[in-house]
């Protein structure tokens, strides 16, 4: 718990909102705790609510990203498959159902969220595996039920 301060004004929150994001996180939870909203500078509270959302989405987008690039490694190179790659494939899977289940707005946002870092998945699987780009489809080939399945897993192309 903070040690009791004295109201601040909410130009003196903005400032420290600043200059010292983590104070600010606890001054202003304490603020709304105690009903004193007055207190609070809201346009930063809502920012920093928007900026919660958005942390939710590229999370999402990094976990994808991984995940497809992964798949295409599956497919695109079979002679080279480990445990390393299906732990990866599973974490992944695991993480989005996760971020899915805590949060199920983001489901929606998942084929926007594909459509988005599969040229990233693409650079990504080219560069892990030293295969030309050109060898990977330019659109991807799984359908968001096949990427999130916990059995599927892509054969040779």
């Amino acid at each position: 718990m903070l040690t009791k301060q004295p109201d601040q004004p909410a130009s003196a929150l903005s400032e420290l909102y600043k200059t010292d994001f983590h104070a600010w996180t606890r001054r202003a939870a304490e603020l709304v705790r105690q009903h004193k909203l007055d207190a609070l500078n809201l346009e930063d509270l809502a920012e920093e609510l928007d900026s919660m959302g958005a942390k939710e989405r590229r999370e999402l987008m990094s976990r994808l990203d991984v995940l497809i690039s992964h798949l295409l490694k599956w497919a695109f190179q079979p002679e080279r498959r480990t445990n390393s790659w299906d732990g990866t494939i599973r974490e992944q899977r695991r993480q989005i159902a996760r971020a899915i289940k805590l949060s199920p707005s983001l489901k929606p946002f998942l084929p926007e969220a594909l459509t988005d870092v599969y040229p990233d998945a693409v650079e990504r699987a080219v560069f892990e595996t030293g295969l030309p780009e050109h060898l990977f489809p330019q659109d991807c080939p799984y359908s968001l039920d096949e990427i999130l399945d916990r059995t599927f897993y892509p054969g040779e192309p």
